[in-house]
């Protein structure tokens, strides 16, 4: 069956959902998004997502029109309509459509665009494999606190990761880990877990936000700084999270091994306490659907 795809207020089949070739979004990188993990047919963390989404379309000056109830509305139609219990849901802002030109006119309707796909934890075995990365330096702009569609530099980066070999990228900026190029990045240095600031250097990951609550929970030290390379390269453990890579361990960077090329001890108890929050997490949902 088709996948049903929200646009501008509409459910409509995915191959009617078409945006107009000025549509700013596509002429510019003019627009903003987010990409909700969905357990059981309900969106993770919504209002996080949903305040994120609110800040970055205010920083490009564009008005969302949509309330977080109506976003999380949507989230849990589009899971219902397409079947879909365990989701990646992709929420897309743009300015609008408008004859092309840099400055754009004033009372421009937003385009809203919606996506739910089938979407899965890692497997254990990627887990245990954990992720080959290499180092590259961050040449995207500097405004990545910012979630905008312009992903030019991620693309690249991923590119070139993929043409050594590698299944992903860490950004060194002003010789300090900045992230990978769709997720936060972390070490362990000592026990302890260290972590970039979240300014306007990095993303704010909503998966960050919730594995800092569970270190601290756990005990486990963190500390929010920007690690030097050299950090990086002596690290005990190295670690990525994401809204759809969860957690995942690295186990590789450049080609040398990290943690003897297998988790890490912090990662693993990070890892276990993350799962037992998502199930908690599809627990509730599963009551709340009845």
């Amino acid at each position: 069956m088709e996948p049903v795809v929200y646009l501008n207020g509409a459910f409509v089949p995915y191959s009617q959902a078409v945006v107009p070739v000025e549509d700013r979004g596509y002429q510019f990188g003019d627009g903003v998004y987010e990409v909700v993990r969905c357990y059981g047919g309900h969106p993770f963390e919504a209002d996080a997502h949903w305040e994120r989404l609110e800040r970055s379309a205010a920083a490009l000056g564009i008005e969302l029109p949509l309330t977080r109830a109506e976003l999380t509305g949507l989230a849990l139609e589009l899971c219902r309509r397409n079947g879909l219990r365990e989701a990646g849901l992709y929420v897309q802002v743009t300015r609008g459509v408008a004859t092309r030109n840099h400055l754009p006119p004033p009372g421009m309707r937003p385009t809203v665009v919606a996506i739910a796909r089938e979407a899965r934890a890692p497997s254990a075995e990627q887990v245990e494999r954990g992720l080959h990365c290499i180092t590259l330096p961050d040449t995207r702009w500097l405004h990545n606190d910012i979630k905008s569609v312009a992903l030019l530099g991620a693309v690249l980066g991923r590119l070139k990761a993929s043409a050594a070999g590698a299944d992903d990228a860490l950004f060194i900026r002003d010789g300090c880990l900045t992230e990978a190029t769709a997720a936060n990045a972390h070490l362990v240095l000592g026990g302890t877990v260290v972590t970039h600031p979240a300014n306007h250097l990095i993303l704010n990951g909503i998966t960050r936000r919730v594995m800092l609550r569970l270190a601290g929970q756990l005990g486990i030290p963190v500390e929010e700084r920007p690690a030097a390379e050299a950090e990086l390269r002596r690290a005990d453990e190295i670690f990525i999270s994401g809204t759809v890579t969860e957690l995942l361990p690295v186990t590789r960077l450049d080609g040398q091994p990290v943690s003897g090329g297998r988790p890490g001890p912090v990662f693993r108890r990070l890892y276990q306490a993350m799962a037992e929050h998502v199930e908690t997490f599809r627990a509730r949902a599963a009551a709340a659907s009845g």
